[in-house]
């Protein structure tokens, strides 16, 4: 399966300038995601989809990976029309993997185990969430919440989506996951030092 990590948002939230190049204990936290997904044992190609927004992130990508991670040009500004446009411009019309920038507690296992969930799943599509429970013991305070079955949900920002039907509406299967790496994405100062915390 191949991989599309979005890396074109302007990152507003964090003041920081481009959030996929903040530096977590040394490495840009865009590599921390990359990393994961060159580990994962299903996923086969891997793009980054960079804007106007985020030079700097497309040097790191380039620089750091040679060759191995492609990125792809988008607009900036329109996550769903980015993402739309990556898929279709690398060629992509099989199930493709989703997921944003700014997870760097994401491993490989967890990557192979969420496509695993897919390919039983029987839908075209399939989106990560996890239990608020999650977030509130992490002092996290998501800006999504879904309530599904009576059950309040969090999008991790990972879904899987069949690459040939990618301008429609597709069936959608909620995989809800206890792991807290999934639960931490970087959006405030506070989530920056949570995460340096725990990855140390």
């Amino acid at each position: 399966m191949d991989a599309i990590v979005m890396a074109g948002g302007l990152g507003k939230r964090l003041g920081m300038g481009e959030k996929p190049c903040i530096e977590i204990l040394g490495k840009p936290l865009i590599s921390y995601v990359v990393d994961a997904l060159e580990g994962s044992e299903k996923i086969d190609r891997i793009f980054v989809a960079v804007s106007p927004a985020t030079p700097n992130t497309e040097s790191i990508v380039l620089n750091r990976y040679e060759g191995r991670v492609k990125t792809i040009s988008t607009g900036g500004g329109d996550y769903v029309g980015d993402m739309m446009y990556a898929v279709e411009n690398a060629g992509i019309v099989d199930p493709v993997l989703v997921i944003m920038s700014d997870l760097p507690l994401i491993r490989p296992d967890l990557v192979d185990s969420i496509i695993s969930e897919y390919e039983k799943c029987g839908k075209p599509a399939m989106s990560v969430h996890v239990p608020i429970s999650v977030c509130k013991n992490l002092g996290i305070r998501p800006d999504t919440v879904f309530n599904r079955d009576g059950n309040l949900i969090v999008p991790t920002g990972i879904n899987i989506l069949d690459g040939k039907d990618i301008h429609h509406e597709q069936e959608d299967f909620n995989l809800v996951l206890e792991d807290t790496e999934l639960a931490l994405n970087i959006n405030t100062v506070d989530d920056l030092k949570r995460c340096k915390d725990m990855l140390k």
